[in-house]
């Protein structure tokens, strides 16, 4: 988990923005969660079957630790929620590996979400802020968050982007909020942003065994898009195997198979998003 992954290094800012640091009782916080001390994110040591293990960190307090961080971030992401619930907002927390194509599907989704709901995008990276001016190009509005060596977005990070959107009357009630996380299969499925559903991208550029090598992610997931369809003709991927190696580890995962570039999936993926807006206006 991220006691030994890297997060907490760095500074993650908001739109270039470095937030505020808080303090609390048992020491130094960034967005709501303690600061691993240097000893916790030392090189790690290898255990039995590879794994890495923070050295000096004995195994409970390894446990008590990361309990203490999801503890809180469950906390403010059930506050996001009840803020979407009474906005009627439908949040969608997008998640990946890299290179999945999850932009570009926001990219065209946004020019086809024309003559709907509103829409609002707050892109996740590491660095740059290349994602969100693409999104702003299509004319909606992008929060940037740049979690420098994190690894995932959190809450705290969604809920100051939120703010940042509202403070621009870009955040609108009855609307579509779009969260693109930061490209990784491994952390984000840990980590509750308030969203409506995850949905997992799958490109067909990757394996089919990736939902049983990242299960945790696709057991996450309420929807999985099988993407870039088009490129099916040029490459040793059996869909069906996929969906199946998918829905072993969450049965029934309802899957979109989809391409950007030829319109496949398009309507039904649309439909879905249409649908979730209109649960959440409820």
């Amino acid at each position: 988990m991220c006691t030994t992954c890297g997060c907490g290094h760095g500074e993650t800012t908001i739109n270039g923005i470095a937030p505020v640091r808080r303090k609390r009782a048992a020491g130094a916080a960034v967005f709501g969660y303690r600061v691993p001390t240097h000893a916790e994110h030392a090189e790690p040591t290898v255990g039995p079957l590879g794994a890495a293990h923070a050295p000096e960190v004995d195994p409970e307090r390894t446990i008590r630790l990361e309990h203490d961080i999801l503890a809180s971030n469950d906390a403010l992401a059930e506050q996001n929620r009840q803020r979407f619930a009474a906005q009627g907002i439908f949040a969608l927390n997008l998640v990946s590996s890299p290179g999945s194509g999850k932009t570009t599907l926001l990219v065209e989704t946004i020019k086809q979400w024309q003559g709907h709901t509103a829409v609002a995008v707050i892109e996740g990276d590491q660095q740059t802020a290349n994602d969100a001016d693409r999104i702003r190009a299509t004319g909606a509005p992008a929060v940037q968050i740049n979690t420098g060596k994190g690894c995932h977005l959190d809450a705290h990070m969604v809920a100051g982007a939120i703010d940042t959107l509202a403070d621009e009357q870009a955040l609108m009630d009855n609307s579509l909020l779009l969260i693109e996380n930061v490209g990784n299969l491994v952390c984000p499925a840990a980590f509750d942003l308030g969203e409506a559903h995850k949905v997992a991208i799958l490109s067909v550029t990757e394996g089919e065994d990736k939902p049983l090598k990242y299960p945790d992610m696709f057991r996450a997931a309420d929807l999985m898009i099988l993407s870039k369809t088009d490129l099916l003709p040029y490459l040793d991927f059996n869909v069906d195997a996929a969906i199946s190696m998918a829905r072993q580890v969450r049965p029934n995962l309802e899957v979109i198979c989809l391409s950007t570039k030829t319109g496949e999936g398009m309507d039904q993926w649309l439909a879905w998003l249409k649908a979730g807006c209109r649960q959440a206006q409820q």
